[in-house]
């Protein structure tokens, strides 16, 4: 185990954030294709998994050339995360990634993700007893604290890795700023710092671009990075971070025809693992950022959120690249 992560830590990473009806293994793969060092199921939960709910069971699936892959569930009790961890277990994926961080209200209501930054000794008990029960190595996500008057990271951070962690991510926020304002990377900093902290701390929030990465990098000496809503429709820019970071220099934005090739490609590979209707819903999101800073794009937005069919995507892809020729 200890090799495993001494092997995926060797050099500074670049991971794809946990992201619901995103981060499915269809734009896994894309990511991973453009350098992505370290990618993340869906969060699942617990109780579905242990109820045989349909859509929790799907979110285990992922394909060989993801690896290296974490299974990443939610749940507000051990005895439940114990159970989906020897499920998850069984799909063999290299770790095991436990959800403490997302602040969606209905995962919240129901006791999971930063629900448990205001009940710690529960945290650190599931924490226990997860690893204590998988042979897989348990990463945790979570974030600084509930509210601005509960930060509690550094000594959170320290449980966990007593609890027997193997590696931390830190998204730079409160629950309660959910998404909004700026991430505090100061407190990120100072647990990477911690003398006491010897397992690898990745950060997140904020990183939407090359630059943003190695600041973060260098100021704070995190061991990797975590992109979250930055990779949506943009899947380039682990190809950038990595280049910026090898060598210096920035990477010039995609033709339109490698834009156009990657979208026909992750909407097929959709197509092909959740059917026609739900790939093309899920797709929507994504094309903003696939097509950004295009002049005269609106036109072809427009039709892309309407279409209805496989094909007439395609045809509309094909009016792009005539358009922009």
């Amino acid at each position: 185990m200890k090799n495993f992560i001494d092997d995926i830590f060797s050099r500074f990473i670049v991971a794809l954030a946990p992201m619901e009806d995103v981060t499915d293994t269809s734009f896994r793969r894309i990511c991973k294709s453009y350098g992505a060092d370290l990618v993340f199921t869906e969060f699942v939960a617990a109780d579905g998994l242990l109820r045989n709910g349909e859509k929790s069971w799907k979110k285990l699936h992922f394909d060989e050339d993801e690896r290296p892959i974490g299974i990443q569930l939610f749940g507000n009790n051990a005895e439940s995360l114990v159970a989906a961890a020897k499920i998850a277990e069984e799909a063999d994926p290299d770790f095991i990634d436990l959800n403490f961080g997302c602040p969606v209200k209905k995962v919240v209501d129901k006791g999971g993700g930063a629900a448990l930054l205001k009940d710690i000794p529960r945290m650190i008990q599931i924490t226990k007893d997860v690893v204590r029960n998988t042979e897989k190595p348990v990463f945790v996500k979570t974030r600084l604290g509930w509210d601005e008057k509960s930060i509690v990271i550094t000594g959170l951070a320290e449980q966990l890795q007593d609890a027997g962690i193997s590696a931390l991510t830190i998204h730079g926020r409160t629950k309660v700023q959910m998404y909004k304002g700026s991430a505090d990377w100061t407190l990120i900093g100072e647990v990477k710092n911690n003398p006491r902290i010897i397992i690898p701390v990745i950060g997140n929030g904020d990183v939407d671009s090359a630059e943003k990465a190695k600041e973060m990098k260098d100021r704070y000496g995190i061991d990797g990075v975590m992109i979250g809503r930055a990779a949506i429709g943009n899947p380039w820019i682990f190809r950038a971070i990595k280049e910026y970071l090898n060598s210096g220099q920035t990477v010039t934005p995609p033709l339109i025809s490698e834009r156009l090739e990657m979208a026909l490609r992750h909407l097929a590979s959709s197509v092909n693992n959740k059917g026609e209707r739900l790939a093309i819903l899920e797709m929507r999101k994504h094309y903003s950022n696939i097509f950004r800073a295009l002049p005269d794009f609106r036109q072809f937005r427009m039709k892309l959120v309407t279409a209805d069919s496989f094909e007439a995507v395609k045809d509309i892809f094909k009016e792009v690249a005539e358009f922009y020729k």
